[in-house]
């Protein structure tokens, strides 16, 4: 009977789904684990082998906690909103959602056929209006809730506004913007209602705001930083340039202290929080104001160093200021420059005449560049001077301002007080513009080859910070700068304000509408707010988003409906709705939740009940590229809706564990000049230079180049039409593409063409990608899941190649045959062997230690060796096999479930329990000893070992084999150490 892996694998997926085996309960008396894979976007791409990975990963996992006894929430859904199903739109006009639903099919197909546990009664898929509905409520809510720094959590805004109207905002201690006047109670009570909302929007969680974004043109919207690579769009590689723009923003920043505390709350490894502590960038100092001189001609600037600096009445000091941060106030003195970011509000203001046009075309050649590629080059030093000054706060000295790009404007307030003294960037910046660099450390050579930390050392030539160490210095610089009113002790956080409009079709719609240019919420009663339909999902001719072209989008607050768009009028009630749609994060920023509701109900995003019941996520597993953006993104919104006693819990996983990557090998063909139509064998290539061998190929090069020195590129070409040899098809290489129809191969020696490899990561763009469809066809589902463990250690990354899953399969095979052989079922009640039970029992050790510690890899190898102690064992009891199988069931369930079937069960593996280890048979109770004459070992002898050193010598001198070798000799000494050797000298 041989082992049909298609029929069987397609068995077990239909009883699966037909007895929704892994269908979690909300009600058990079990306990609860709950394992997640992060949102997989749907693309037309479909799976390629890598993919898998984590989710294999997951699966053995969930699969395992069934087995010790624990009802497993195991869902999966779909990120289905976002810019690929949009682009793809742009390019063929076919609806989004049409795409994106053939998508999902495709997907759906590929991860049943893999055999994973999903519970997919709970699928979420976040481009569903029902799902969506959600989203757009915890946006309201967000919007209608401010940060109290008091209390150190989110409240309703009424409370804001109650106490607004009893006291005013002087004693209001909350996240807000920067730019907020002070207000009595009495004046609150005398605005109107527009500047009432006015202000309260400076304090929601959810406002509107001018602010920096990556703009890029091509695509027509705002990308996110984890949406640009090298300066470009990830999707299609278009510029990128910084722009300013009136958005949605998300008030995470108020979170930036409690986002860096629960990470000591949560599992996850120590490189991932350093990744997200980095992000949150706490720096604790000092924020320190700089006055800013007006009027500074090198005329003005000589006078103005004769002026008493003890002279108030000056005025040639205006009312404008530079705030900045600084992690190191005991520096102060040591401040001989100002550095702005070039997008800096003030830059505009302070240029003088003769540096407006230097300046100018410094900010737009800075806008294409991104605000990751501004900080990781620290190489490149430039800048240019604003013509402006500063005034020092102490010495009342006249300091220079310039802009460079090395300072961003989200960072800080987004300018540097320049300590070059202190600081290598600043000193390379000012060694290159010839600024002065003070020395204010004692005995410290300022010197670019003595540049070193100066934290332990004193302050010099700093009036009344002199011979103090860095922690005192700091402590009396703040309190000089709190007596003249300019500084005070500061902590700051890199995290900025997260950005959540795009200028898109294919995402979640704004439950927005203005009146008098204000945002007006629809009331959560009539949601959803579906998208409607557009003609393109282009941005208008006049450069507004998608949504601009819907004819169907405005809002009559009379009828609680969308209406057509010519009738917005005020008299009618009738207003316009946001034509911006939220960004992807939105959708996955929250949907753990929706998976524990198992009814999907309609009234709330989760029950109470399913919240309490479930909690949180115990296991969270995906890529290592999310962990920024959707995790902390993620972890802002738990945050916030526990704050409003929406849920249970402030953290949304408790372990994370991010997977590695299966790269491909991909296949390079070499192409003489870059365009022509010449292609030339890889070993050729090799040794042209300095070979006779291939005198013939050199001589149809270059007749075909008409060059002695020809040049030779590497092109990308698909893995499918190259062999096991490193062959190339030509024949589907020229039909692959119009531009090779006409490809002249130079063949080597033997005729053959062959292609150079590499290992890169596996990408539809590098041709390198194996579809799994394949090898679940040819190999079985079981087989792959089997491989993609085999590799190497889950974290890790590692090269994908299929002639290696023969290895796997062969194993199968192997376990299929301990199992059945030609007759049918080789199983029996035959009493297990010692040497049965030491297998087994090594095996449930080994594989419950491997599983527990996520080494996977190493389980795959014990299975093997376990399956060749058994049939060499040549082991047929039923209680050796059957618990084996359970084992195995994680990993390889198709073919577990088949022999347990086989085996009389008339339900699920899944549900059974998982093996107990037993110590005691792994208790050796005999020893084989070596036996040796004069150090070489003759033979050996299995003797129990609790004999004393006399009973062991007895036995070993009474065997016959000791007889042969001693041939009637007396041994001058007889060596036994007990448990390890014995040796018979002389």
């Amino acid at each position: 009977m041989r082992y049909d892996f298609n029929q069987i694998e397609k068995k077990w997926q239909d009883y699966w789904a037909k007895n929704e085996t892994f269908k979690a309960s909300n009600t058990s008396d079990q306990p609860k684990y709950y394992v997640l894979d992060m949102f997989p976007y749907p693309s037309g791409a479909g799976l390629h082998v890598g993919h898998p990975l984590g989710y294999i990963a997951s699966d053995i996992y969930a699969r395992y906690k069934r087995h010790k006894g624990f009802n497993v929430l195991h869902p999966q859904g779909y990120d289905s909103f976002g810019l690929p199903a949009e682009q793809y739109a742009i390019q063929t006009g076919q609806h989004p959602a049409v795409t994106t639903e053939a998508n999902i099919k495709t997907y759906r197909r590929q991860l049943d056929q893999i055999g994973f546990s999903f519970d997919w009664s709970r699928e979420v898929r976040t481009s569903d209006p029902k799902y969506y509905k959600w989203t757009q409520w915890i946006f309201i809510q967000l919007f209608e809730s401010w940060y109290n720094n008091d209390t150190h959590k989110a409240e309703h805004i009424d409370t804001l506004a109650d106490m607004f109207k009893a006291k005013g905002n002087t004693n209001v201690n909350a996240a807000c913007d920067d730019d907020i006047d002070a207000f009595t109670a009495e004046d609150w009570n005398t605005f109107s209602d527009v500047e009432k909302q006015k202000i309260l929007l400076k304090y929601r969680l959810t406002y509107l705001a001018e602010t920096e974004v990556n703009w890029c043109p091509a695509l027509g919207t705002v990308l996110a930083n984890d949406e640009i690579v090298n300066g470009v769009s990830e999707r299609g590689g278009h510029p990128v340039v910084r722009k300013k723009m009136t958005q949605w923003s998300m008030r995470i920043s108020a979170y930036a202290e409690r986002l860096l505390q629960g990470l000591d709350t949560i599992d996850w490894t120590d490189a991932l929080k350093d990744i997200q502590k980095n992000w949150i960038g706490k720096s604790v100092g000092a924020s320190v104001s700089f006055n800013v001189i007006t009027n500074m001609d090198s005329e003005a600037l000589e006078l103005y160093k004769t002026i008493d600096k003890e002279d108030t009445s000056r005025t040639s000091v205006s009312k404008k200021n530079i705030s900045v941060f600084t992690t190191r106030p005991d520096t102060i003195f040591g401040v001989s420059f100002m550095t702005l970011a070039p997008e800096h509000e003030l830059v505009s203001q302070i240029t003088t005449e003769a540096q407006k046009a230097e300046v100018e075309a410094y900010i737009e050649a800075t806008a294409k560049r991104s605000e990751r590629d501004r900080m990781a080059d620290v190489k490149t030093i430039s800048g240019v001077f604003t013509g402006a000054y500063a005034e020092h706060p102490f010495t009342k000295e006249p300091i220079p301002i310039w802009i460079g790009d090395y300072v961003l404007a989200s960072y800080g307030a987004g300018a540097v007080m320049a300590v070059p003294c202190g600081d290598q960037r600043d000193y390379d910046f000012a060694k290159h513009f010839d600024i002065a660099i003070p020395n204010i450390f004692e005995g410290v050579d300022i010197s670019e080859e003595a540049f070193a930390s100066k934290d332990n050392v004193k302050i010099a030539n700093s009036d009344f910070l002199n011979g103090l160490n860095y922690k005192k210095a700091t402590k009396r610089a703040i309190y000089e700068l709190e007596q003249i009113g300019q500084g005070e002790g500061k902590t700051n956080y890199r995290l900025r304000d997260a950005v959540f409009s795009r200028q898109r079709y294919w995402g979640e719609p704004f439950p927005v509408y203005y009146v008098n240019g204000m945002p007006q919420m629809i009331n959560a009663k009539h949601l959803p707010l579906t998208l409607p339909e557009v003609e393109k999902y282009l941005p208008t001719e006049e450069g507004e988003p998608p949504l601009g072209r819907a004819d169907v989008w405005a809002w009559d607050t009379k009828t609680n409906t969308v209406c057509h768009s010519e009738l917005v009028s005020e008299s009618n009630g009738i207003y316009p709705l946001e034509l911006n749609t939220m960004p992807g994060w939105a959708g996955s920023s929250w949907y753990f939740f929706r998976y524990m509701e198992d009814a999907m109900r309609d009234e709330t995003f989760a029950s109470e009940d399913a919240l309490k019941y479930w909690e949180n996520v115990d296991l969270y597993i995906g890529g290592s590229e999310h962990a920024t953006g959707h995790l902390l993104y993620s972890r802002f919104w738990v945050k916030f809706l526990y704050d409003r006693g929406f849920v249970g819990v402030d953290e949304p996983f408790k372990k994370l564990i991010n997977q590695g990557m299966i790269l491909g090998t991909s296949a390079f063909a070499y192409r003489v000049d870059q365009r022509s139509d010449v292609f030339v064998s890889k070993g050729i290539i090799e040794d042209y230079f300095n070979s006779e061998k291939h005198a013939e190929a050199a001589k149809k090069i270059l007749e075909s180049t008409g060059t002695k020195s020809p040049s030779f590129s590497k092109i990308h070409v698909d893995v499918s039409f190259v062999n096991s040899s490193d062959e190339l098809d030509i024949v589907k290489f020229r039909k692959w593409q119009s531009e090779f129809l006409h490809a002249k191969p130079i063949y080597e020696g033997d005729n053959r063409f062959l292609v150079s490899r590499d290992v890169e990561k596996m990408s539809k763009s590098k041709y390198n990608v194996v579809n799994p469809d394949n090898i679940v066809s040819d190999y079985g589902a079981d087989s792959l899941r089997l491989y993609e463990m085999f590799l190497g250690p889950l974290e890790q990354y590692k090269p994908w190649n299929t002639a290696g899953i023969t290895g796997v399969h062969g194993f199968l095979k192997k376990l299929w045959k301990l199992y059945v052989g030609q007759e049918g079922l080789n199983v029996n009640d035959a009493k297990p062997t010692k040497d049965n039970l030491k297998t087994l029992h090594k095996t449930i050790k080994k594989v419950e230690e491997d599983i527990e510690n996520f080494s996977f890899n190493t389980s795959v190898s014990t299975f093997m060796i376990a399956v060749n102690e058994l049939t060499a064992q040549k082991c047929t009891s039923k209680a050796i096999l059957e618990p084996l199988l359970v084992l195995i069931s994680s990993y390889a369930p198709h073919i577990a479930e088949e022999l347990w079937e086989k085996l009389g069960h008339a339900t699920s593996i899944s549900t059974a329990a998982f093996p107990k280890f037993e110590e005691k048979h792994l208790v050796e109770s005999s020893k084989n000893y070596p036996i040796s004459f004069n150090g070489k070992m003759r033979f050996t002898m299995e003797l129990p070992l609790d004999l004393s050193k006399d009973d062991i010598e007895a036995a070993v001198m009474a065997n016959e084999k000791t007889l042969e070798q001693l041939q009637g000799r007396t041994p001058k000494k007889v060596i036994v150490v007990p448990g390890k050797i014995v040796n018979i000298v002389g």
